[in-house]
């Protein structure tokens, strides 16, 4: 665990940043290749990009990244051998050539100094991993949801982009989508009042520890179970779980609250200011927790009672109105006068395009991206504090300054898992 001194500088950070009305300011090292030095391409007219990990979402990324002609992607690193070939077949034709090259092994791929950027886009277990170990490698980072694991992971993601200097984007793409964004700066520009609850929509917490029947394990060329697993425990393979059904499964995966909260807390976090700080009392209620913040204000993670204005709604409430909304670009607000502000929002919410080119912006102008390492590390956080809560059945306590729970040896204990060696963070 990180010592208080460590975690304090990073608040303290992020506190200066947002009472300024600016980004966290880091500061940043320059490599010879972002000042187009010793032949190199300057960002400012190539990104060379590499992926880890490629499924669906990471797909529908990766297409996105392709579609800005500033960006030439390079390699694919995967455990799969039918998802090494679907993206370098993607990526070949996309350029009309051959020249994508595929690995099996993270660090191969790592090695290579003129790739700039990587996209990671595994299964939850890894996210957190391999985006640490590809910043010790000098890579900018764009990284799906959720970041983390645990509290422990969320911390040693933050503390790793602050000390090697890199650039990262969570993959909560909602902060740079229009209605979100809108509903933001209601808030923000005192439209709604004082603002006293916010509302996040999350999914069941529940997970299981159940196991799927073992199946033979095929060739590692084929499926490369032991790296699939990673930092997990060792669990006989099974064809499901490389095929999506870890999703659940609690040695694979946060839990409910984290699988949309990851994005719906993050936003409230971010509407409501709260980006350098997390609720200091977490009360498990049915399927949600209630939280509460240090100055009384009301963080709800909630499952059920939508308008139905789209997935991964958020609703704000102050002492004069309140705006919902969602995925569907559509919101629901009062008073009504506040809507002649904003009439229509096309973009959908599941659409990542104007986050990664934010992501491709900062890696040129080396300034924090909209979802960098810090904020998503403390919106993580909540949610992890919150799910702990839920699985204890109980209310607990929390300092955030700290980032451990007041009291409870038990929930602390929690904040961490046990990473099969040699993995650690």
């Amino acid at each position: 665990m990180r010592s208080e001194g460590s975690r304090l500088t990073r608040r303290q950070l992020l506190s200066t940043a947002l009472g300024s009305g600016a980004a966290l300011a880091t500061p940043y090292v320059l490599p010879g290749r972002v000042l187009g030095m010793d032949g190199a391409v300057a960002p400012s007219e190539r990104i060379v990009l590499g992926a880890i990990g490629l499924g669906g979402r990471g797909t529908g990324d990766l297409r996105s990244f392709m579609s800005n002609a500033d960006v030439q992607f390079t390699a694919i690193c995967d455990v799969r051998r039918e998802r090494r070939e679907a993206i370098k077949k993607m990526a070949d034709t996309q350029y009309g050539n051959s020249d994508c090259a595929m690995y099996r092994d993270m660090h191969e791929i790592l090695a290579r100094p003129d790739i700039d950027a990587m996209l990671i886009a595994t299964g939850d277990r890894w996210h957190a991993m391999a985006s640490i170990i590809a910043c010790k490698a000098g890579k900018d980072v764009y990284s799906e949801k959720p970041c983390s694991t645990t509290i422990a992971e969320s911390q040693a993601l933050a503390d790793a982009y602050r000390k090697y200097g890199r650039i990262y984007q969570a993959g909560t793409q909602r902060r740079s989508i229009g209605n979100f964004m809108f509903a933001a700066q209601l808030v923000a520009a005192g439209k709604l009042g004082k603002l006293h609850t916010v509302h996040a929509n999350t999914r069941p917490p529940a997970t299981s520890h159940l196991w799927l029947p073992a199946e033979t394990q095929p060739p590692a060329d084929e499926v490369d179970w032991d790296r699939w697993l990673g930092p997990c425990p060792w669990r006989p393979y099974n064809s499901a779980y490389v095929r999506g059904r870890w999703r659940g499964h609690f040695d694979f995966h946060g839990g409910g609250i984290l699988e949309w909260g990851s994005h719906t807390v993050d936003l409230c976090q971010w509407a409501a200011l709260k980006d350098d700080t997390a609720p200091v009392e977490y009360v498990p209620e049915g399927n949600g927790v209630v939280c509460t913040y240090d100055d009384g204000l009301k963080l709800v993670m909630r499952t059920d009672g939508w308008m139905g204005l789209g997935t991964c709604s958020v609703r704000y409430e102050g002492d004069e109105g309140w705006i919902e909304t969602g995925d569907s670009g559509q919101f629901a607000i009062y008073p009504e006068s506040l809507r002649t502000e904003r009439t229509v929002f096309a973009r959908r919410g599941t659409d990542p395009t104007t986050h990664i080119r934010n992501f491709l912006d900062c890696v040129k102008t080396r300034k924090p991206a909209n979802a960098n390492s810090d904020v998503a590390a403390q919106s993580h956080i909540v949610c992890h504090a919150a799910y702990i809560a839920w699985q204890l059945g109980r209310t607990l306590t929390f300092d955030p300054v700290k980032e451990q729970f007041v009291g409870d040896d038990e929930a602390n204990r929690m904040r961490s898992r046990e990473m099969r060696s040699p993995w650690t963070i």
